[in-house]
């Protein structure tokens, strides 16, 4: 539960520092569908590192890349059988390609690829097919037999199971339901539990292993599967002869080869520990890892490969498999290296309630990296910012690691240049140009703060369950991590680093973000319905509660303007003490393990939606056609090998698109299809 997802993309330029763009010409944009666009993004640097270096970022590509069929899995027991069918079909059809079924069709398919399955990677609504049932039927009765999906004793008895999954929007209608109100595992149609499974016995089972007593407790359930069996409840868990194990044992062969490379012994031991985690399964070697690789600072080349975060998880705690590959951006880590070198100061002087404060705040480190490959859930829409381990016992007695992912940033702000967004919703001149000329380092500092300081900061107290705010726990953590950011954001102490040469710098990150939780962000929402999406909530919950709580003082006001409604803020610094009246209540919330007022707080401001907004939102974007989503191709890697077999080099291509990667992804790195 920590990282930072991307807000909507601004018409910001780059006016910060030297560009990470090695390119000019660079074309960022690949595709477009529905209601996202796909990009790629540049590894700038890549060429300069050693050869050593690229071949473990190959290999580690490799590992990325092959666990890919886990989530799909994660997502839905019935997204890996769906993906083949749709994809024989699009690559079998002999038809007419640009008729109105086909151009729906193959909309589906691309929307599909992107959701890691048939719901939306952000709503986790099911996606609506525009092509009829008719169409699709005669397609797949015109396909061979051996391009169906596996497991079917017919095809009639596939057609059976599988239609309803595409074409009924009542069934499993939501991928994951975090309405309090209802039972958030049986309304749900992820497949980290199996069918019939309850809340009630979830909840029952994990509340029996748990030990409040336990200093240093492992992360139940981050790596199993919750199945009923004979009438009780069991864990099936993901390991090498386990749940996904012959893409586990591909993941540990990438890995071991990937180990060759190492930079030195810390990373050896902590890839050979990762290797341990995935034979056994075991969740004390994977905290046995965490440790080693947070405690691992040196090396220039890094990765995050395995079931981390927990958001696909109605319950926030099984994890979503996942990897990042990448190395570090020397230059532009020496911001973060300054945020963490002061992290005690900053923890030391948080409005929070000294209780709930870190007397002795350990191995804080933080770097901007360079993104080379994205895989699982990282792919393809993708984090911008990440901090790990998620243990807060670890982070507490060892540390952790934050990292920003510049050239994934950097993308988005290059394809989003001239798109009228500020025009249309920025209150006035002289506001945009505050944004135009300071929004992209503050909001990269925000992603720093957010990131090394808010995930890092704060304590529980002893005997709290990590997991006390349950389905709200995603929310209420990122809503603290942005809250401490946006306070610190202010703070003379960034000029005094040297970080910020601007105090008035601030204000155009603190009216994005306003402007973001109260309007923008609803573009990606359908008209009617509330937030779901964890970070959506979290910006909307604090926006909403300073918009209250400074209405008084019209501390921030939405206001009308020929018609169209704006965002307005009128006192800055009342806005910072009142994002730290609310950081000092979430913490305590987090701290003391407050369900009954975190469920509050997020319903009360987080969730529901004002429709009439709402509307004026969506058709003032419908004009602008800015996608609301956006998400990446990767590049390709081909490794060049000597006469002996050994690596003696590696090549990055950019050219490959959309419909063509997701297909070369099928064919070349099924686990678990058959």
């Amino acid at each position: 539960m920590k990282k930072t997802i991307p807000t909507l993309a601004l018409g910001t330029m780059l006016t910060f520092g030297a560009s990470a763009v090695e390119n000019k010409d660079f074309n960022y944009i690949v595709d477009r569908f529905a209601d996202i666009e796909v990009l790629r993004y540049e590894v700038p640097g890549f060429k300069n590192l050693t050869t050593s270096q690229k071949a473990m970022i190959y290999y580690l590509n490799q590992a990325a890349q092959t666990g890919r069929d886990i989530i799909w899995d994660q997502n839905c027991r019935y997204n890996l059988p769906v993906r083949t069918l749709l994809e024989n079909v699009y690559t079998n059809y002999k038809g007419d390609r640009s008729s109105k079924d086909f151009k729906a069709f193959e909309q589906y398919l691309k929307q599909v690829w992107f959701g890691n399955g048939i719901h939306h990677h952000y709503s986790t609504d099911k996606f609506v097919p525009g092509f009829s049932q008719a169409f699709f039927t005669e397609q797949v009765n015109a396909l061979p037999a051996d391009k169906l999906p596996g497991g079917y004793a017919s095809r009639e008895a596939m057609m059976e199971e599988l239609t309803p999954v595409i074409f009924d929007p009542a069934f499993m209608a939501k991928r994951v339901n975090q309405d309090g109100t209802q039972d958030v595992i049986a309304t749900s149609a992820t497949n980290l539990y199996g069918p019939g499974v309850t809340q009630a016995e979830v909840e029952e089972y994990y509340s029996r292993l748990k030990d409040p007593n336990d200093p240093t407790p492992v992360s139940y359930g981050l790596n199993a599967r919750v199945v009923k069996e004979d009438g009780k409840i069991k864990e099936q868990h993901y390991q090498l002869n386990g749940l996904y194990g012959p893409a586990i044992a591909k993941i540990i062969y990438y890995l071991s080869k990937a180990r060759e490379y190492a930079e030195n012994d810390a990373q050896k031991n902590y890839i050979a520990s990762l290797i341990d985690y995935y034979i056994t399964g075991d969740l004390k070697k994977f905290d046995e890892y965490s440790i080693l690789w947070a405690e691992d600072t040196k090396s220039e080349v890094d990765f995050v490969n395995g079931f981390i975060e927990s958001y696909g998880d109605p319950l926030g705690m099984t994890g979503s498999w996942e990897s990042y590959v990448n190395f570090k951006n020397i230059p532009s880590s020496r911001r973060t290296e300054i945020i963490s070198g002061n992290a005690q100061w900053f923890e030391d002087h948080s409005p929070v309630d000294p209780n709930f404060r870190k007397p002795h705040v350990k191995g804080v480190s933080a770097k901007v990296i360079t993104a080379a490959m994205l895989g699982g859930d990282a792919f393809p829409a993708t984090a911008i910012g990440i901090n790990l381990p998620n243990a807060n016992w670890i982070r507490a007695a060892h540390g952790s690691k934050s990292v920003t992912l510049e050239n994934i940033t950097e993308a988005y702000a290059m394809a989003s240049r001239g798109n009228g967004f500020n025009d249309e919703f920025v209150i006035d001149p002289a506001t945009s140009k505050l944004m135009d000329d300071w929004l992209y380092i503050t909001d990269m500092l925000h992603t720093d703060l957010h990131e090394c300081l808010g995930h890092g900061s704060g304590r529980l107290m002893p005997g709290v369950d990590p997991d006390a705010l349950k389905e709200h726990g995603s929310t209420l953590e990122e809503t603290r991590a942005d809250l401490f950011a946006l306070y610190y954001l202010a703070d003379p102490k960034l000029q005094e680093l040297g970080i910020l040469d601007n105090p008035e710098a601030y204000k155009s990150e603190y009216y994005k973000y306003l402007l973001n939780g109260l309007m923008t962000q609803l573009n990606r929402i359908e008209l009617g319905k509330d937030v779901e999406e964890a970070h959506m909530r979290n910006r909307q919950l604090i926006s909403k509660w300073v918009l209250e709580k400074g209405k008084k003082d019209k501390v921030v006001e939405l206001v009308k303007k020929n018609g169209k409604t704006y965002v307005k803020i009128n006192d800055y610094r009342k806005l910072r003490d009142l994002f730290g009246q609310l950081l000092k209540e979430v913490q305590r919330i987090k701290s003391e393990g407050d369900y009954a007022a975190g469920n509050k707080l997020v319903n009360d401001y987080g969730v529901k939606i004002d429709k009439k907004l709402h509307k004026e939102v969506l058709d003032r974007y419908s004009k602008l056609d800015i996608p609301p989503y956006r998400g990446f191709v990767n590049p390709v890697y081909t490794a060049v090998y000597d006469d002996n077999g050994n690596i003696t080099d590696v090549t990055i291509s950019y050219d490959e698109g959309y419909v063509d990667q997701m297909l070369r992804l099928s064919r070349d790195y099924s686990t678990l299809t058959k």
